[in-house]
């Protein structure tokens, strides 16, 4: 009656007082995949199967808590599993293990046609071709080369008196003075 959350609750009670039964565990993975809570439901069908690794439906459960995760390639591991156990089960044949391989057929597609597109996005993206020795690139080097020799020719200080101001001095070759180092610290 679509009641889910009650049978959930259901389900808990009676694993409290059977927690080896891997039907109840069964069950309750199949509840919750229908509250597409997959995460928990994956869990409860990992229990069922743990409980007892010889139950096809356990398995069945599980491999489609798995496809609910989008796990394609352990979906169809647990679907064969199912099947080793009960072979002539016509649902997981035709239901499960088929729509299991046609999302990995999808998935692998998917996958060819994301890599074609990104190699076809590198080869038309070209590398523009530079010029680094153009006269333009030249001067401007040059100017900076220039800018550069300038500015490491005059020393610069920052002085910072006792009560805490700042001032930049360049220091130039005719410039002697320095300033009276009991009163300032020098920093570089």
């Amino acid at each position: 009656n679509y009641r889910y959350r009650e049978a959930l609750v259901k389900w808990d009670e009676a694993l409290q007082l059977t927690p080896e039964d891997a039907t109840l565990y069964e069950m309750k993975s199949q509840v919750l995949m229908s509250l597409h809570e997959m995460f928990p439901a994956v869990h409860a069908a990992e229990m069922a199967v743990q409980r007892n690794p010889r139950s096809w439906d356990a398995w069945q459960t599980l491999g489609r808590a798995q496809l609910g995760l989008g796990e394609i390639a352990l979906a169809i591991r647990s679907f064969q599993v199912s099947l080793h156990i009960f072979p002539m089960n016509p649902e997981v044949w035709k239901e499960d293990l088929s729509w299991a391989r046609k999302l990995q057929e999808q998935q692998k597609a998917t996958k060819t046609e994301s890599v074609q597109a990104l190699a076809k996005e590198l080869v038309q993206e070209s590398i523009p071709d530079y010029d680094f020795e153009s006269d333009e690139i030249v001067a401007v080097c040059a100017a900076i080369a220039e800018k550069e020799k300038a500015l490491s020719a005059a020393k610069t200080m920052v002085i910072v008196s006792a009560s805490g101001t700042v001032e930049t001095v360049i220091e130039q070759d005719n410039c002697p003075a320095t300033p009276d180092e009991t009163l300032f610290i020098r920093a570089r």
